[in-house]
């Protein structure tokens, strides 16, 4: 299913081999850390795939009048999630501009694109830790009131719980099973982001 993986730019891409039939939509999961570019990445994506972008953080401030409100980004998130995959369903790409820092929410967000017989694409933007730390101060001094306060010990901490994605995410290899206890991957989301269902 998956034909190549490339770098483009700073990101690295997986492609897969749907993306050359025209009637099967694609989500686009940007991955990485903040200050990582994602959302630069997927603007430019929106626009070269004619895609509707999802990014959380853009509806955070509008819907609950603060950035990180305790509680709502899962719920946000759910609901987005949701939201892109009904616009699979009816041959809309979609790019998803989460983050997920995790290989499960990488899996099970990749087993649901499926479900609904669309493809799924991955697209890590890698970053240094100088590079993001100037990123973030640079967006903290510039657009305050479009972040959130991000501190030196939180960008460490992230790293240390980021998962990179590995060869077998950016080839589109199959998706494993969920981790033990869990009976599929729909539980799984469904336990991950409930307003999801």
């Amino acid at each position: 299913m998956w034909a190549s993986v490339i770098s483009a730019g700073n990101a690295v891409v997986a492609h897969p081999a749907s993306l050359n039939d025209p009637g099967v939509s694609t989500l686009f999961l940007t991955v990485g850390l903040p200050g990582a570019g994602k959302t630069t990445r997927a603007r430019q994506l929106a626009e070269e795939h004619r895609a509707l972008r999802l990014t959380p953080d853009e509806w955070m401030i509008p819907l609950f009048g603060q950035s990180q409100p305790p509680g709502k980004r899962d719920v946000l998130e759910g609901r987005l999630l949701w939201l892109g995959l009904e616009a699979l369903g009816l041959g809309t790409n979609v790019v998803l501009d989460f983050g997920c820092w995790s290989r499960d929410e990488r899996s099970a967000i990749r087993w649901l694109v499926a479900s609904v017989g669309a493809s799924c694409r991955l697209v890590y933007v890698p970053v240094d830790h100088e590079t993001q730390r100037a990123r973030v101060a640079h967006r903290q001094s510039t657009t305050p009131d479009r972040t959130f306060p991000m501190s030196e010990a939180d960008l460490v901490q992230w790293r240390t719980l980021f998962e990179e994605p590995d060869a077998s995410e950016l080839e589109g290899r199959r998706v494993g099973d969920p981790p033990p206890g869990w009976p599929g991957w729909r539980e799984w989301a469904a336990d991950r982001w409930p307003s999801l269902v």
